[in-house]
């Protein structure tokens, strides 16, 4: 059973900086990917970063590239994401999610995807 915990959320002031963290437990092999995803209220779940743990690839949503890193401590089976730069609209619940790799790459910021998910930190960022 794959487990996924999520940490470091919080509130910052527009322009700031937070680092989240997901400890991932329970998968073997390195043929998964480990993402993060958001949901603001109202809208929809949306694929923010995503690392491919067997290459260290990666990917981003267009609305996060040069202000997001999302980075994996193999020693410590956990999962980071940097976010710089902050932005209201960068409000949201931040999830963790987990799933084995397809063979399309497009596909990895999509939530089917993923079958594995935290429970989620909640960011807040003031204008």
């Amino acid at each position: 059973q794959v487990q996924l915990v999520e940490s470091g959320g919080g509130s910052v002031q527009a322009g700031g900086s937070l680092r989240l963290s997901c400890a991932a437990s329970g998968y073997t092999g390195s043929s998964y990917l480990l993402g993060w995803f958001r949901q603001a209220p109202g809208r929809e779940r949306e694929g923010v970063a995503v690392i491919y743990i067997a290459t260290g690839s990666t990917a981003y949503a267009d609305s996060v590239k040069g202000r997001f890193t999302i980075s994996r401590d193999n020693a410590k089976n956990t999962m980071y994401l940097q976010m710089n730069s902050l932005k209201p609209e960068d409000t949201a619940m931040y999830y963790c999610a987990a799933g084995r790799v397809g063979p399309e790459w497009s596909s990895v910021l999509r939530e089917g995807s993923y079958s594995y998910w935290g429970q989620g930190t909640q960011v807040t960022v003031s204008s």
